[in-house]
This record gives C-alpha cells, sequence and structure tokens, in this order.
C-alpha cells in the first residue's frame, strides 16, 4: 500500500513541475533591482554553445561526473571511512524531527518580522500567523497540527501568487516531513506523550485519544514516507530554480555574474557561468527526485548553497535556512522508499565491484 501511495505522489509532483515549468524570477531576485532585460532564452543558449571553450568545459565536465561515478559504485562500499559516515549519520535519526523543525520554524519566524509572506519576493504581511505557527514549531508543541496549519496557509498564498511563491516550495518539503516524522526530541509534545503514558498521572486519563500519528497510521502513511516526501519538494525546488531563474531568465542572472564579478574568480563567460549555475541545481534536483546517490546529491546541493552564502553577501540567509536544514535531512535519511538507490545503483555496484562489502551498513541503498 505504502509502495502504490510513493508512486502515486512521485507522479503528481512530476506533473506539478511540468506545469510549473516557465519563466519566474528566483533567488535572483533578492540580489539584483527588478527589470527582465538582458538575451532572450534563445540567444543566451546560442551564445552558450557556440563557444568552443564552453563546450570543451561541459564535455570534460560530464566525464569527470562519469568518471567519479564509476569509482564510486566500484570503490565506495569498500571504504572504511564511508561505512562510518553512513552508520554516523543514521544515528541522528532521533532527531531527526527537531532539525526539520528548526530548519522551517526559523525562516518562518523571520518571514514574519521580515514583512513577507515565506519568500522575500513576496512582500505580504502575514505577521501573527507566521509567528504563531513558526512559534509552535520550534517550541515543539502541537507540532503535527501546526504543519499541517502551515501547509494549508502555503496553499492559500500559491494559489494568489503563482508562481512566485513556487520559489520557496521547500517549505512544503519541510512541512510535510514534520508532519510525517513528528515532533522528535526534544519537545513540548514528547514531554507530554510521556506524561500521558505514564500510569498515576494526571494527563494519563487523556491516553485514549485519538492523535495525529494515530490518524496517519490508519490511512497507512509512516514516518518511513518523509525521505521520500522531502527529497521530491526539495528535488523540485532546485530544479525548478535552476530552469526558471538560471536558463529562462538569463538577464538577472547575468547581472548577478556583472555585480560580483564571478568572472574574475572563475575566469569564463558570464554565459557560462550562469548555465553552469543552472545545470548543477538541475541535476542536484534531478538526482534527489529520482532518488540517485541521495546523500552524493544532498551534500552537493549543500556545497552550492554554502558557496552561494559567501559568493553573494547580500542574499539573505534566512531564505537558506530551510534548505540547508533538508538537506542536512537527507543526509541522515538517505532516499527513502520509491528511489532508484533502492533497484538500480544496487544493481550497478554488483557490476561495478569486486568483491562483496564486508559491513552490512556499507550496502545501504540509500547513498
Amino acid at each position: 500500500m505504502n509502495s502504490d501511495w510513493g508512486r502515486r505522489l512521485t507522479t503528481g509532483t512530476l506533473v506539478g513541475m511540468v506545469v510549473a515549468a516557465r519563466p519566474a524570477a528566483g533567488h535572483v531576485d533578492y540580489v539584483t533591482e527588478g527589470g527582465d532585460g538582458g538575451p532572450g532564452v534563445v540567444d543566451f543558449l546560442t551564445a552558450v554553445f557556440s563557444n568552443p571553450l564552453n563546450l570543451v568545459l561541459l564535455g570534460a565536465g560530464g566525464v569527470g561526473v562519469a568518471v567519479a561515478t564509476a569509482g564510486w559504485l566500484r570503490y565506495g562500499d569498500h571504504l572504511k571511512d564511508v561505512t562510518v559516515m553512513r552508520r554516523t549519520l543514521r544515528s541522528y535519526q532521533p532527531y531527526l524531527g527537531w532539525l526539520l523543525r528548526l530548519a522551517t520554524g526559523l525562516p518562518l519566524m523571520g518571514a514574519g518580522f521580515g514583512g513577507y509572506f515565506f519568500s522575500p519576493a513576496v512582500p505580504v504581511e502575514a505577521r501573527l500567523v507566521q509567528i504563531s505557527l513558526a512559534f509552535l514549531l520550534l517550541f515543539g508543541l502541537a507540532t503535527r497540527l501546526a504543519a499541517a496549519a502551515g501547509l494549508v496557509t502555503y496553499a492559500v498564498g500559491l494559489a494568489t501568487h503563482f508562481p512566485t511563491l513556487l520559489l520557496s516550495s521547500e517549505y512544503v518539503a519541510g512541512f510535510l516531513g514534520i508532519l510525517l516524522v513528528g515532533p522528535g526530541q526534544p519537545s513540548a509534545d514528547l514531554l507530554f506523550r510521556r506524561l500521558v503514558l505514564t500510569d498515576g498521572t494526571i494527563a494519563s486519563r487523556f491516553r485514549d485519544v485519538t492523535t495525529p500519528n494515530d490518524l496517519l497510521a490508519r490511512v497507512g502513511v509512516e514516518k518511513d514516507a518523509a525521505p521520500l516526501l522531502v527529497r521530491l519538494f526539495l528535488g523540485f525546488n532546485f530544479a525548478y530554480l535552476g530552469v526558471t531563474e538560471k536558463w529562462l531568465n538569463p538577464g538577472r542572472a547575468l547581472r548577478v555574474v556583472e555585480k560580483y564579478q564571478l568572472s574574475a574568480v572563475l575566469p569564463v563567460a558570464p554565459e557560462m557561468w550562469v548555465f553552469g549555475a543552472g545545470l548543477g541545481e538541475l541535476v542536484v534536483g534531478l538526482c534527489l527526485l529520482t532518488g540517485t546517490f541521495t546523500r552524493s546529491a544532498a551534500g552537493a546541493g549543500f556545497l552550492i548553497l554554502t558557496t552561494t552564502l559567501f559568493g553573494l553577501p547580500d542574499d539573505p540567509v534566512l531564505a537558506h535556512v530551510t534548505l540547508f536544514g533538508l538537506t542536512s535531512a537527507l543526509l541522515i535519511t538517505g532516499s527513502g522508499p520509491v528511489a532508484l538507490d533502492r533497484s538500480v545503483i544496487p544493481a550497478l555496484r554488483a557490476r561495478f565491484g569486486t568483491t562483496p562489502p564486508t559491513d552490512v551498513d556499507a550496502a545501504s541503498p540509500a547513498d
């Protein structure tokens, strides 16, 4: 049942991505002024692919990725360092709910006080709603109800500010992850739950009250589906931003390259800077969407975000906190169900590998 539910959800998400994939300003909105001047999409792509140096760089990059992938498939499972890292990351599972609450609640609190609605690109006041939801999430009080309310609030905002609010679609991943994982520890909900389950307490009288977790279990939705939901919506966010704000809106992205003199950091044409940035985000997004080398893709996404914050000094940090938290969550959980990491990748490892790994943790399908 869970598998069928996951497949339906995956299909729906991909269809939604196709519908939404139209030009929109992205996080470049945060560091550039308005206006859509600059080359069109065709002129931009022509400038990229008509330059022989760009073609050499793209080809060399593709070969490098292919070689690195083959090397990882052949030797990755046999490195003790990798095994220890995987085991250590899994040991953080009890704190996953806390991580998701912080990653979603902190920027939501900042949005409320900052006077914008989820995304700095939507300057709409919703202070009371956002701060209240953020407080409940950060405190871990009525956590699942707060996450559900956050989803409804985001959906209402998306209906009135489409497609701009898709820039902050990572909130959907955060809310859904919290809804499935629960508050985690430490949290007020866990404290009250222990009071309820302890005989002799006043709170134990409410032991038979149905909880949101009970309702989710009745419809067959379990915590194991959380990584799937997180990576689907996080992957959509990376892919959407890479395509729409870089490739389909190159004028503003080129102004970012000019403003921060990025061509002086890496001496390539500005068009190649923009195309490469979009390609990197798209690849990370597709890997997350399909569950391919999930932990590696999450790590690459974390690196991209870190580079952005250090490279663009006036880019608002709060606008990226959720992305940092969600990529960290996938480093802990791996791919979850309905992922190539659980089907195709193990078969490729068996074909590339020389001997079976000696540690069962090394053979985890959730890379």
